[in-house]
């Protein structure tokens, strides 16, 4: 796999004119583009066309100009995540507060409440499990689907687990453990079954492993 970001791997010209169209959410005409690039209508036109093909850009509602309307071009939703956010400073900032103001209760407490009603939502496709083996195949699915690079490992023992490599939070769990709480809380309510954690990359293991266990009733 690549480690370079996506939008690292676009030609120069194409993140000019991505970051063109993100300072202009109305939305910019070929014409516009090529002012702003100082490249003809035609490379314009192919660089769009690469760029609609992966969804970054879409056309927009096209705007009168005396004669025949000229098309507009719109940053597409794909192509804003393009551009990089720093979630893990802000995430941090946040549990400082967290911790200065309430605790370690407080922090896991809150982890554990947004991880459970995010695992809820994803809950749908995976209660529907027959046994616990399909239960961790969909839970890997989903933790690989948010960036888990999560995979179906089978053991000596006949069990199966989940083994995450790229925790989401690993900077920040390094530094609050109780960031660990987010990843329990939300594999619990998506299963609806118990959660044991086997393996830890804080305690120096070259990956995160957990187990699911019985599923749970009503009382727990």
């Amino acid at each position: 796999m690549n480690d370079k970001p996506t939008h690292d791997l676009l030609r120069l010209t194409q993140r000019k004119l991505l970051r063109h169209l993100l300072a202009h959410p109305q939305g910019a005409t070929i014409e516009d583009l090529c002012k702003a690039l100082n490249i003809s209508h035609n490379a314009v036109r192919q660089h769009l066309t690469a760029l609609i093909a992966r969804s970054y850009v879409r056309s927009g509602e096209s705007i009168p100009s005396g004669g025949r309307p000229r098309a507009v071009y719109m940053l597409d939703r794909a192509g804003r995540e393009l551009f990089p956010r720093n979630y893990a400073l802000i995430a941090q900032g946040m549990l400082e507060h967290l911790y200065a103001n309430g605790g370690p209760i407080a922090v896991q407490d809150a982890l554990s409440t947004l991880g459970a009603r995010l695992g809820q939502q994803a809950a749908a496709s995976l209660t529907t499990a027959h046994d616990a083996d399909e239960a961790t195949r969909l839970l890997a699915e989903q933790l690989d689907a948010l960036g888990y690079e999560a995979e179906v490992i089978g053991l000596d023992d006949g069990h199966t687990e989940v083994q995450a490599w790229n925790c989401v939070f690993h900077t920040l769990a390094r530094q609050h453990p109780d960031v660990c709480q987010f990843d329990l809380a939300f594999m619990r309510a998506a299963t609806g079954r118990e959660v044991h954690r086997n393996h830890c990359m804080l305690h120096g293991q070259p990956s995160c492993r957990f187990r699911l266990g019985a599923r749970k009733t009503h009382h727990d």
